[in-house]
């Protein structure tokens, strides 16, 4: 059986696992400056928990396309407020969405548990992540999102060398195997057509025994396969890749729509 540890936090693949997105920016591509405000986000946080979420995922920078440079000191600044009002409020493990060690390092100083890397793999990331035993999601991006990329060989065996090169490069610097979580990255350098041969040969990747995450949520390859312009009116569209992806052996869904979801997976 499979398992995933963040710090002191165990989890087995006998279950679907719900990470609810806390985007606290002002200009990410469907809630962008809505939980900008603290007050804001730590209520957003607990709603998400109370609704079923196993995990909050916070993120301080968009990487939505064309989203403005935000700073090391600037995502700090954001951030860490956050992470002081929530704690001793969540019952849940918290990740952060960043892919700068040094924020790493102050985020997992402060009680976050798990890294959400979109950046190439670094030694100085792998070491943090050691030393704080925290879980560490390798996300597969090539350059900015919604960029097209060709991948000579295929999106998948893209997809697949970049697990592969990652995890025997993360064993490498002493991390854990069960501290890794892999991420397709859909979104990322993908068109559409690319995000849903990804979607639909999803079990064909091998994750070398590590959980699965897909992180579908309103992105924009779900409004033009459903023809919803409207991030924040893909919900219909967000739940149906999911269970796709959660039938193709996904076993932690990255959602917005937490009550929703938890909903969707009753049947599961």
């Amino acid at each position: 059986m499979q398992c995933f540890q963040c710090r002191q936090n165990t989890y087995y693949n006998d279950k679907i696992y719900i990470m609810g997105i806390l985007n606290i920016t002002p200009d990410s591509f469907s809630d962008g400056g809505r939980y900008f405000a603290v007050e804001n986000a730590v209520k957003q946080a607990l709603q998400m928990q109370a609704d079923g979420a196993d995990f909050i995922d916070i993120g301080a920078v968009s990487t939505r396309p064309g989203a403005s440079f935000v700073s090391e000191s600037e995502e700090t600044e954001r951030l860490l407020p956050v992470l002081h009002a929530l704690q001793g409020k969540l019952r849940i493990p918290i990740s952060v969405d960043t892919f700068r060690p040094a924020v790493a390092r102050l985020a997992l100083e402060r009680g976050a548990a798990i890294i959400n890397d979109v950046g190439a793999f670094s030694d100085e990331m792998a070491d943090v992540v050691r030393v704080y035993g925290a879980g560490w999601i390798a996300v597969h991006t090539v350059g900015e999102a919604g960029n097209d990329t060709v991948y000579e060989n295929g999106v998948i065996n893209a997809v697949q060398a970049f697990f592969d090169d990652f995890y025997a490069r993360a064993i490498g610097c002493g991390v854990n195997a069960s501290q890794l979580m892999f991420d397709p990255g859909f979104g990322f350098s993908k068109n559409t057509p690319q995000n849903m041969e990804l979607l639909e040969n999803l079990n064909l990747l091998n994750t070398h025994d590590c959980f699965l995450m897909t992180a579908l949520s309103r992105k924009r390859f779900v409004g033009e396969m459903t023809n919803t312009p409207q991030a924040d009116q893909r919900l219909a569209g967000t739940l149906h890749f999911d269970r796709m992806a959660v039938e193709k052996g996904s076993c932690i869904l990255r959602v917005h729509d937490v009550k929703e979801h938890r909903e969707m997976l009753k049947g599961f």
